[in-house]
């Protein structure tokens, strides 16, 4: 029993990373030309005729993104996991080579716009939890969370120097060979399993309707729109403050030395936060307070000027305040959301944050205008749709100090009612939703003072 049990551990290991992996290299393909994309743009045909398409360009993977990840994740339910992510896979390597080939700046769109499109991020979280244990799933999607944590810090401290070796159009390329990389992953490290619906990890259109209603998840899902908003309407700028050739500050293969200690110092500075927003039941203040932060670095950015040591100043305070964000926020969102309607909640935050990321490029790319170099323009309006996020933060309620466990439910006949008002009177736990269909039973619960025991006993003992 023993051999077995470290047979599926090790199983489960092995298919977790493998995943994040996956996640991680296609969102590195996404985030390697962020800083450096702005510049290229401004040299491609037709792109100083119609400015606007650079920050659209740069942002368009996530209109697209927003549109096909709920598709893609229930395609996967009835065409099975590997086929949909692999097919996804190909679409991004597909709009990859045309963005790598792109000599004027509308391909360089289409490029972008197919990327998006291989929207695979549903369907890898739905075949992670297809992998791996109920008691597990809250450490496979902790490991993710941090592996696009990491993608996103790595990607703008080598994007610069990989721009300056191989061009951004070798970044496309490398971008595209990732993705292939990806699908090989995908088939020789991950074990074949049958698809299942699981409510924490998928879509469930029964709920879709509370899910939007929630006016505390309407709150998150805003604040994820304007975080990814601001960060792309930023970058359209950012970049092209840089280089300016009027007040030249960094070159573009030395611009790693301003966004490796920044990325470093950011990532120290966070802990903190979060260790007393978690452990000290705080996470309203600090969440609050960073998106304070938010606002007063975007300011900060706004009157900087060219002054280099101003905006490294500020751009730490901006990723100080969004990796606080970035953190707290999926947490927020399954403390907030009803027991077996994660899931849903989270497809519709993820589809949010794509939808910032497309309208963050249009609001850059409007607002910009390269002749009269006024980046300062696109600062003020993040700065605004900030300190709106403030506003509505400060509104949000404190949220109960719970975490959503799974248990599998025995089969046979199950009197329902009767387990969950068992199950409630449990010191600890909070919420209960039991699934026949699913075979599960989902509970919030206060991790320090529930009786796991007890509550499986219950679970178990049910007839």
């Amino acid at each position: 029993m023993a051999a077995v049990q470290n047979v599926l551990e090790r199983r489960e290991r092995r298919s977790i990373f493998a995943l994040a992996g996956i996640f991680g290299l296609r969102l590195l393909g996404l985030f390697l030309v962020l800083p450096v994309f702005s510049v290229y743009a401004h040299g491609l045909h037709g792109a100083m005729e119609h400015p606007a398409l650079i920050g659209i360009a740069l942002g368009a993977y996530g209109l697209t993104q927003a549109m096909f990840q709920i598709p893609f994740g229930k395609l996967s339910d009835k065409w099975g996991r590997k086929p949909v992510i692999a097919a996804g896979l190909v679409i991004f390597a597909i709009g990859s080579v045309i963005a790598a080939q792109a000599t004027s700046i509308e391909w360089l769109l289409v490029g972008r716009i197919v990327q998006g499109a291989g929207a695979v991020a549903a369907a890898i979280i739905a075949l992670t939890a297809d992998l791996v244990r109920e008691e597990r799933w809250t450490k496979a999607m902790a490991i993710i969370g941090i592996t696009i944590g990491i993608s996103f810090s790595v990607s703008l401290v080598l994007s610069a120097p990989l721009a300056h070796w191989i061009g951004v159009q070798g970044i496309f390329w490398v971008t595209a060979a990732l993705s292939i990389l990806a699908i090989g992953v995908l088939y020789k490290v991950i074990p074949e399993v049958p698809a299942r619906f699981h409510r924490d990890a998928e879509m469930n259109p029964a709920v879709l309707g509370t899910v939007l209603r929630d006016p505390n998840l309407l709150r998150l899902n805003y604040g994820i729109f304007a975080l990814h908003t601001g960060l792309t309407a930023i970058f359209v700028v950012l970049p092209l403050v840089l280089v300016d050739s009027h007040h030249p500050l960094l070159s573009q293969a030395d611009q790693w030395m301003l966004y490796l200690p920044v990325m470093l110092l950011s990532f120290v500075a966070m802990v903190p936060f979060i260790i007393v927003g978690e452990a000290k039941r705080k996470l309203k203040e600090v969440f609050v307070l960073a998106v304070a932060i938010l606002v007063a670095s975007v300011v900060w950015m706004a009157l900087s000027g060219h002054n280099i040591w101003s905006i490294a100043i500020a751009l730490f305070l901006f990723f100080v305040g969004f990796n606080i964000l970035e953190a707290s926020l999926p947490s927020l969102v399954a403390k907030f959301s009803h027991p077996g309607a994660k899931g849903t909640a989270t497809g519709v935050y993820t589809t949010a944050e794509f939808f910032g990321a497309f309208c963050g490029g249009l609001l850059g790319g409007l607002l910009y205008l390269p002749g009269q170099r006024n980046y300062s323009d696109v600062f003020w309006a993040v700065a605004v749709i900030y300190l709106i996020w403030l506003v509505v933060a400060l509104t949000m309620r404190s949220p109960r100090y719970v975490a959503t466990r799974i248990f599998p439910l025995p089969d046979g006949d199950r009197d329902i009612d009767g387990l969950t008002q068992r199950l409630l009177q449990l010191p600890g736990v909070a919420e209960v939703a039991v699934f026949p269909d699913e075979g599960a039973v989902y509970c919030k619960v206060e991790s320090k003072v529930y009786d796991e025991e007890r509550l499986r006993a219950i679970i178990t003992a049910t007839t």
